[in-house]
């Protein structure tokens, strides 16, 4: 059942680059006592666990090689939960044309939320408290952010992130040779989809309907005869201009769902 027709949107992957990529560009200043600027950094992001960057961080007992430079933050995902609040009828479908001119659709996604925590590791509490300023005005709580998540079906949509909490902890056991470090652990719920697989449908380029009078069948018509006839199929010139003269037009298996076609109708009466 599952895993028949395998697939991968590379979603989390996709999430985990968007928070990412939020707070990759964080700078934080310092100043000598006369107010002037004396450095200026990139607070360094990366993926990992808190455990990790702690264990690097007390590598170093005599604080003269330090196994890792503060102030930097880590990320993790901490949880994925069903959000069935957001749920909507399975009965809806994205659709796009594809490259090769079919028609891919996709049904409803399944909404889940994805929890993220995001810790920031300085030496000094003001390092950290810079970080915090320039990250907390942006939530009211949610911050929304657009980021294309199926690339099949170019499909974008706006994936709101919700800040819940900010925590510190001062991790210094009391002795002069633990390296100290502070921390401020912010909680994240990233309000994301799982996409299923991608369908593709040949586009209907050639349709036929038959009309018919009556439902008596007459002895001098044939049964499978219509009173009328309506064909319609797209029209196209040679040179790609739009053309309504079934005479003229290229054969529509030819075109494309994307050319500049025109609807050529045509009604044949058979009575």
């Amino acid at each position: 059942m599952f895993g028949a027709s395998p697939f991968y949107h590379q979603t989390t992957r996709r999430y985990v680059a968007i928070l990412g990529t939020m707070f990759n560009d964080i700078l934080i200043t310092r100043s000598n006592t006369a107010g002037s600027e004396i450095q200026r950094m990139r607070v360094p992001v990366a993926y990992g666990p808190i455990q990790k960057f702690l264990a690097r961080i007390g590598q170093d007992p005599d604080l003269e090689a330090p196994a890792i430079t503060l102030p930097r933050m880590s990320f993790e995902i901490n949880n994925i939960s069903y959000d069935g609040e957001r749920k909507l009828t399975n009965a809806q479908w994205h659709r796009s044309v594809l490259t090769d001119g079919d028609t891919g659709i996709q049904y409803t996604p399944a909404p889940y939320n994805v929890e993220f925590s995001l810790v920031v590791y300085a030496k000094y509490a003001e390092d950290g408290t810079k970080i915090l300023e320039q990250i907390l005005p942006y939530f009211k709580p949610d911050f929304t952010v657009t980021a294309k998540l199926v690339d099949s079906l170019d499909l974008t949509l706006d994936i709101p992130i919700v800040l819940n909490s900010v925590t510190t902890e001062d991790v210094y056991e009391a002795d002069f040779v633990t390296r100290r470090a502070i921390t401020w652990t912010l909680n994240f719920t990233m309000k994301g989809y799982y996409f299923g697989p991608v369908s593709e449908r040949k586009v209907i380029k050639f349709v036929e309907t038959n009309i018919y009078n009556t439902l008596d069948v007459s002895a001098t018509r044939s049964a499978n005869t219509a009173d009328i006839t309506i064909t319609v199929q797209p029209g196209l010139l040679a040179n790609g201009s739009p053309t309504m003269d079934i005479a003229q037009t290229i054969p529509y298996a030819n075109i494309s769902s994307t050319d500049d076609w025109a609807y050529i109708v045509t009604i044949v009466d058979n009575i």
